[in-house]
C-alpha cells in the first residue's frame, strides 16, 4: 500500500525551490517555443501544464515538466510539413494518448535496464552542455536562443565555434551582472545565516540585485545598460481580447491525414524515452532514494500532452534542466513543481511587464553552475577509478551527449555497455528462495556467479517486495561479479529503505571492497539492524 503524500510536509523547501526552478524554465519555455516555430506563449502554457498538471498526477518527488528542447526539431518540421499549428496540436493530443496507453501497458519499465554509469554519463554531457551554451549569454551575447542544447545551432554555429564569436560582442554590463550574480550563488550558500533563509533563495536575490543594477544603468544613460534583446521577453497581452487568442485548439478535421499519425507516434515515442531517462535520472539525485512509478509518469505525461495540446501548449516531457534546478534548490516533493507551474500562470496574467525587465546574463549565471554541478571533475574521477567497464560507457555517453545529442548519446553508453557484458556470463542472477513465508521466516535470495545491471530490474523489484519486520539473506559467497548498479540497490536497500521499514538484513559472502559489510569478517553472517 503506498503512503500518501503530503504536498504541504515541505512546504518552505518546496516554495523556495519552485521559485527557483520558475525563474529558469520561464525563458526556457520562451526560447524553446521560438526555436520550434511556434507561438512564444506555447511553451509557457507547456511549463505551467507541466507544472500543475503533471507535476501532482506524478509520482517523482523532484521531476519537473516542460517543453523540451530535444523535440524542437521534431516540432519545427512537423509544423511546416502539417501546414498550420493547429493541425500539429491535433497531432500533439494524439501523442499523449498514445502515452497514456504506454503507461497502461506499463511499457515505462524499460527504465529500469538503463545502466547507472550512462544515467550519470547524461547527466554529466547535459551539463557541460548547459555551461558552455550558457557562456556567450553570460557575457550578453544572446545570438542562439535560451534552451538551445543541440551542438549544431540555427545561426550556423556550433556549440564551440560560438564560444569564439562571443569575443567580438562583449557587452561590458551583462557580464558585471553575471560576475555579481554569480558572487551572491556562490556566496550566499556558504554562509549559514543566509543559507537557513529557505524562503530566499540565493538565485532569486541574483535576479532582484540585477534587475536593480541594470534599472540604474538605463536610468543614467549608461553605455553598460542590458537592452531589450538582452532581457527575457514574454509576450505582454494589452488587451482580454489578445489574452483570448492565445488559446488556439486543434484542428480535428485533420484527424484523416496520416503525417499527423506519424508525427504524434514520432512525438509520443521520444517523449517518453526522454521522460524515462530523466526519471532515472531524478531517482539517481534524489537523497532519499525514493523510487519513481514510470508507469503512472507515462500516464502523467500522456494526460499532460493532451491539456496542453487542447490549449495551445506545446509537447512535453520530464526536463533535466528543470529537474536538476530543483534539486540543487532543495525541492524536498512534488509541491516544488507544482509550485513553479503556478508561478509561471501568475506571471504571464500579472506581471509580465516586471519579468520582462530580468537579464539573461542573471539566468545565465544560475545555469552555469547547475551545469557545473552536473558535470564537475569529481563525478569523473569517480567513474575513473571504479575501471574500465564502468568509465568507458560513462564517458561515451559525455561526449556523445555534447556532440550529438541525449537519445543519442544514452545508446551509444548502452550498446557499450551491452558489449562489455556479453564478455561476462550472462546465467541468472540470483535465485530468490520464496518458499511458503510465514511471519517470522528468514527470507534468502542468493546471488549468482555473474551479476550485470541487466538483472538490476529483478532484483530492484525483488527488494522492494520485501515486507516490513521481516529478515532478510542476501548471499553473495559464490559470486565472482557483481555490477554497480547492483551494489547501489543493495546499498540503498539497507542503509536507507531497511531503516525506514524496520528490516533486518544479513549479508553473506560479500567482497570486503563493496563496502557492504558494516562489522565482522568477510564472508560471515551480519545482521544489520535498526533501532
Amino acid at each position: 500500500m503506498t503512503k500518501k503524500i503530503n504536498l504541504f510536509a515541505n512546504l518552505k523547501s518546496d516554495f523556495a525551490s519552485g521559485l527557483v526552478v520558475f525563474l529558469v524554465a520561464l525563458p526556457l519555455c520562451l526560447g524553446i517555443a521560438l526555436a520550434s516555430g511556434a507561438p512564444l506563449f506555447s511553451g509557457i502554457i507547456a511549463g505551467i501544464v507541466g507544472g500543475i498538471v503533471v507535476g501532482y498526477l506524478s509520482k517523482s518527488h523532484l521531476s519537473v515538466s516542460g517543453p523540451a528542447a530535444g523535440l524542437t526539431a521534431i516540432v519545427l518540421v512537423a509544423i511546416t510539413d502539417l501546414g498550420s499549428f493547429n493541425a500539429f496540436l491535433l497531432a500533439g493530443l494524439i501523442a499523449g494518448g498514445i502515452q497514456l496507453l504506454l503507461g497502461f501497458i506499463k511499457a515505462g519499465s524499460i527504465s529500469n535496464y538503463f545502466p547507472t554509469n550512462v544515467i550519470e554519463g547524461m547527466l554529466a554531457g547535459i551539463g557541460v552542455i548547459i555551461f558552455l551554451k550558457q557562456i556567450p549569454h553570460a557575457f550578453g551575447y544572446d545570438k542562439d536562443y535560451e534552451g538551445d542544447l543541440a551542438f549544431n545551432q540555427p545561426d550556423g554555429q556550433n556549440t564551440f565555434t560560438e564560444l569564439f564569436s562571443v569575443l567580438g560582442h562583449v557587452q561590458l554590463g551583462a557580464l558585471l551582472i553575471t560576475i555579481v550574480s554569480l558572487f551572491i550563488l556562490i556566496v550566499w550558500d556558504k554562509i549559514p545565516a543566509l543559507k537557513k533563509l529557505k524562503l530566499v533563495p540565493s538565485a532569486l536575490v541574483a535576479v532582484f540585485v540585477g534587475v536593480l543594477i541594470n534599472e540604474y544603468f538605463i536610468q543614467s544613460g549608461s553605455s553598460l545598460a542590458v537592452l531589450d534583446n538582452h532581457l527575457v521577453k514574454l509576450p505582454v497581452p494589452t488587451s482580454l481580447e489578445e489574452l483570448g487568442a492565445i488559446i488556439v485548439t486543434p484542428d480535428f478535421s485533420a484527424i484523416t491525414n496520416s503525417k499527423v499519425w506519424i508525427v504524434g507516434i514520432t512525438i509520443a515515442v521520444v517523449a517518453s524515452i526522454e521522460t524515462l531517462l530523466c526519471i532515472e535520472a531524478a531517482d539517481r539525485m534524489d537523497e532519499q532514494k525514493r523510487y519513481t512509478d514510470t508507469n503512472v509518469e507515462l500516464k502523467a505525461q500522456g494526460i499532460g500532452n493532451i491539456i496542453s495540446s487542447l490549449l495551445g501548449g506545446l509537447p512535453m516531457t520530464s526536463v533535466v534542466v528543470r529537474t536538476t534546478a530543483n534539486n540543487t534548490a532543495g525541492a524536498k516533493s512534488k509541491m516544488s513543481a507544482i509550485i513553479h507551474g503556478v508561478l509561471l500562470l501568475i506571471s504571464v496574467l500579472a506581471i509580465p511587464v516586471l519579468l520582462n525587465k530580468i537579464p539573461l546574463a542573471t539566468l545565465a549565471a544560475i545555469l552555469l553552475l547547475i551545469g557545473y554541478k552536473l558535470a564537475k571533475p569529481s563525478k569523473i574521477k569517480h567513474f575513473w577509478e571504479k575501471g574500465k567497464y564502468q568509465f568507458i560507457p560513462f564517458i561515451a555517453t559525455v561526449i556523445a551527449v555534447v556532440f550529438t545529442d541525449l537519445l543519442k548519446g544514452v545508446a551509444l553508453g548502452i550498446i557499450i555497455s551491452i558489449i562489455f557484458i556479453m564478455k561476462g556470463n550472462l546465467q541468472r542472477a540470483y535465485k530468490f528462495r520464496k518458499e511458503e513465508y510465514k511471519d517470522g521466516d528468514i527470507i534468502h535470495i542468493d546471488l549468482a556467479q555473474e551479476v550485470s545491471f541487466l538483472n538490476k530490474a529483478a532484483i530492484k523489484q525483488t527488494l522492494s517486495s520485501i515486507p516490513e519486520n521481516s529478515k532478510v539473506i542476501i548471499n553473495a559467497s559464490d559470486t565472482v561479479y557483481i555490477a554497480h548498479d547492483v551494489l547501489d540497490l543493495i546499498k540503498e536497500f539497507k542503509k536507507i529503505r531497511a531503516k525506514d521499514e524496520n528490516i533486518k538484513v544479513k549479508l553473506e559472502g560479500f567482497k570486503k571492497a563493496y563496502n557492504l559489510i558494516e562489522t565482522g569478517e568477510e564472508g560471515k553472517h551480519v545482521f544489520i539492524e535498526h533501532k
